[in-house]
């Protein structure tokens, strides 16, 4: 984790969480549109949470849900945890008492509960043993989980909530207690994701995703089928930026989530998301990202310059970029003119051209020539990304700032790691003091860099990947600031999840070559990636070669 006194903000303990549980009702549409349904409800104009928000029902739990006497009057699957038992009865008595929906069945014959059965419980009194007074079971086995939700840090009232599901029993009609809740309203996932993005249907951040992912589904028997593992299908706790001046919140899937965590681990709402080149981004005090202006297809949003150090040691620029005066000069700028290294992850056209003239920078100003540093590009580089550095690094070696603080002496110190595949001389760097990976374009937040022969190798980069897990779990990395794109978090994670995906990428690549063993590259392409637009195949077919290379390499005298 990065130093504490490296932090932009002050830490702001949050509210603790509440524990509270959430229950989906869904029943299948009739009609020619069919799919199914979801029923919801409006809040309370005054109510603390959310006010006014079409929502599911369910609320906090109650000291009697995890009760033996309420566990032994309820129905549980096999699977079903004493936790999950306790939520879903949770779920079960506030369905009742907002929406009048009784989840219990007739001990004696299995029959779901009725009206009559509704009509004589008081929503207002213990409800496990009115039920239990009535012969009634409740129907905890019916209710699964499909998400769990922790409320976001920023807010005032927390709650750690799972988002259960459960089948509507037929014959009941849901009456809501019009006190907390209004209006309830059978609808289908995309028609209320329609409504809200039209401002009609007003809905939280974790509703709204929550019924994105439930629009994939297209039967109440197609979620129960994905819920069998009794394992939830997700699980967030959602991060707040600014985008555009406006309140913006990720999940962790999100890419700007992992730069959220970095920037404001607490979850305070200071850090702009938006991509500029105008001016650097802090995202500790001791590093800072500028945005090249050179954004486009393959560079995303533009390559990210970082500088590491602080006016007490000056400044390490990592990848200046292409060579561009202004974004030099803002460089330049904000390192104080006092830049102590240049250093180059590789040799590409958008990464390395800047380092010369950022050099000629600093001597003009009277100080003495930062030494640019990196690998020198192979003989098997393109002509524009020839590079040859003042000083060649060295694999693991360490690259230190050092200086006297107020607090008192401060280093920064960068060990290398050369990492080939995406290119031959690519190298990555670990911010040792701060556990923070800066992974050139080895890594990348949003897509998948491309490995391009004869500089590019997938075993090379395949095996880098590999290298960098190690790194990541030695020195306890979780976050990796890239070339293109924001911090990314959950460091090894992201770099399972990338392996993964190449791994994945190359079977298909395989099946395609055993599918039309005669066919071209051009043939391989439009079979392996299919689920990339065909604009993009032209580029694609480069990283499809590198994988075509490992695949024969790994063959029988291959």
């Amino acid at each position: 984790m990065p130093r504490t006194t490296q932090q932009l903000h002050p830490h702001r303990e949050p509210v603790a969480t509440r524990p509270a549980a959430t229950v989906l009702l869904l029943r299948d549409a009739t009609g020619d549109a069919g799919g199914l349904e979801v029923l919801m409800t409006r809040r309370s104009a005054t109510a603390s949470f959310a006010p006014g928000a079409y929502v599911f029902p369910g609320g906090g739990i109650d000291a009697l849900d995890a009760a033996p006497t309420t566990h032994a009057a309820a129905d549980r699957r096999p699977t079903q945890s004493d936790l999950h038992l306790t939520q879903a009865i949770a779920a079960i008595r506030e369905s009742f008492e907002e929406l009048g929906v009784l989840l219990a069945r007739h001990a004696a014959d299995g029959r779901w509960a009725d009206a009559a059965d509704i009509a004589a419980i008081d929503r207002h009194q213990p409800f496990a043993q009115q039920c239990s007074a009535r012969g009634l079971r409740l129907a905890a086995d019916s209710v699964f989980v499909l998400a769990h939700w922790t409320t976001d840090r920023d807010l005032p009232r927390r709650f750690d909530v799972p988002f259960l599901v459960a089948r509507m029993p037929q014959g009941q009609e849901p009456v809501a207690d019009e006190a907390e809740q209004f209006e309830p309203v059978w609808v289908r996932p995309a028609d209320a994701l329609a409504r809200h993005e039209a401002g009609q249907f007003f809905m939280i951040f974790p509703t709204v995703r929550t019924l994105q992912r439930l629009a994939q589904f297209g039967t109440t028997q197609a979620v129960f089928d994905a819920l069998a593992d009794e394992q939830p299908l997700w699980t967030s706790c959602p991060r707040a930026g600014t985008l555009a001046g406006k309140e913006a919140r990720y999940m962790e899937s999100d890419t700007p989530y992992g730069e959220l965590a970095l920037v404001c681990p607490d979850g305070q709402i200071v850090h702009a998301l938006d991509w500029q080149t105008a001016q650097p981004v802090p995202l500790l005090r001791n590093v800072q990202r500028l945005t090249a202006p050179n954004p486009g297809v393959m560079t995303g949003p533009g390559t990210n310059s970082y500088l590491v150090g602080d006016p007490a040691t000056g400044f390490i620029a990592i990848d200046p970029g292409p060579a561009d005066p202004e974004h030099l000069d803002k460089l330049w700028r904000a390192a104080g003119g006092d830049i102590r290294m240049i250093v180059c992850t590789h040799s590409h056209a958008d990464h390395s051209p800047g380092a010369a003239p950022l050099q000629a920078l600093c001597v003009q100003a009277g100080k003495a020539p930062p030494p640019i540093l990196g690998l020198p590009s192979a003989p098997t580089a393109r002509a524009a990304s020839a590079f040859t550095p003042d000083r060649a690094l060295q694999n693991s070696e360490l690259l230190t700032l050092a200086g006297q603080a107020a607090e008192g002496p401060v280093t920064h110190t960068l060990q290398v790691i050369h990492t080939p595949g995406h290119a031959a001389n690519h190298l990555c760097l670990l911010l040792v003091e701060d556990a923070l990976l800066f992974s050139g374009d080895h890594i990348l937040n949003g897509s998948t860099t491309v490995v391009d022969p004869p500089d590019g190798n997938m075993a090379d980069y395949l095996d880098s990947l590999d290298r960098l897990d190690a790194v990541c779990a030695q020195h306890g990395v979780e976050f990796i600031l890239p070339a293109h794109g924001y911090v990314l978090g959950q460091a090894r994670s992201a770099i399972a999840k990338l392996k993964a995906h190449r791994l994945a990428r190359e079977a298909k690549v395989m099946a395609a070559m055993q599918a039309l063993p005669e066919g071209t590259m051009e043939d391989w392409v439009r079979h392996a990636y299919d689920d990339v637009p065909p604009r993009m195949w032209p580029v694609a077919q480069r990283s499809l070669l590198a994988h075509v290379e490992r695949i024969r390499s790994l063959q029988p005298g291959g």
